[in-house]
């Protein structure tokens, strides 16, 4: 795959684990991983899915022996051992159950579960991750500046989101928090917290969905300065403009990435 489809990919990968992230809970809660994402991710990775009795199961070699073997459940442990005994310990008939030894199994399964939850799902991201070369060339870095700024004038906004988006990924960039996000707008930008719980945003690449425009704010703001907060929301409303609109702003951006290199 080309680079840009990479990055791509590793946006996907980092969406779909965002949003699994939110739908794991204490067990207390009523909330419950989502298995459908959870399965859409597993899919990007290298672990191959086997169902055995009534579990969906997904394992992966290892050079160190034993397998991994991930349980889709609400708990999405992962086991290091053969998948009989997974099988046996999450779901045994009743004749297993008559053994003591498969008893002591079943209730501790500490000798053989690695992970869980959170710890599981940042296992799978980073096997979907591993396979990914994210390394660029200029070239790369200009056709998505140039793919961008074709988008823009074409009109065409999923195309000019999608481009904001690697330039956001690549450059670091951050989706505005409170007091700088709009539901109107696409908002990507330098974020600090400053101690105290304060913090700075710029610079700041804005896309006006509605009327589809661009623009760039280049210094940073404080989210604890009302003058500039203003001044912020009177670009949003179009009453003000930024220094830096339209194609321009592809070109700003593929700068702080080339510099970078």
């Amino acid at each position: 795959m080309s680079f840009r489809e990479n990055l791509l990919k590793k946006l996907e990968i980092n969406r779909l684990t965002g949003q699994i992230r939110k739908s794991i809970a204490p067990a207390a809660s009523e909330i419950r991983l989502d298995k459908v994402l959870m399965r859409q991710l597993l899919a990007l990775s290298t672990f191959e899915h086997r169902r055995e009795r009534d579990l969906d199961l997904y394992t992966k070699e290892t050079v160190e022996g034993d397998p991994l073997v991930l349980v889709l459940d609400n708990e999405l442990p992962i086991y290091q051992t053969d998948v009989a005994d997974v099988v046996l310990r999450k779901s045994p008939y009743t004749k297993e159950m008559l053994s003591i030894r498969n008893i002591i199994k079943i209730l501790k399964d500490s000798d053989v579960k690695i992970s869980r939850k959170e710890e599981s799902l940042e296992t799978v991201r980073a096997d979907c991750l591993a396979g990914l070369d994210l390394s660029y060339t200029a070239e790369d870095i200009k056709s998505i500046a140039y793919d961008g700024a074709a988008s823009l004038e074409s009109k065409y906004p999923e195309g000019v989101i999608e481009n904001l988006a690697l330039f956001a990924e690549l450059a670091g960039f951050q989706p505005a928090p409170a007091p700088f996000n709009s539901k109107h707008h696409v908002i990507f930008g330098k974020l600090a917290r400053r101690d105290g719980g304060g913090v700075e945003f710029g610079p700041v690449v804005i896309y006006d969905r509605v009327h589809d425009s661009l623009g760039l704010i280049e210094e940073p703001l404080s989210g604890d300065d009302p003058e500039q907060i203003e001044r912020y929301r009177g670009i949003l409303d179009g009453q003000q403009k930024p220094a830096i609109r339209g194609g321009k702003v592809f070109e700003y951006l593929k700068k702080i990435v080339l510099s970078k290199q």
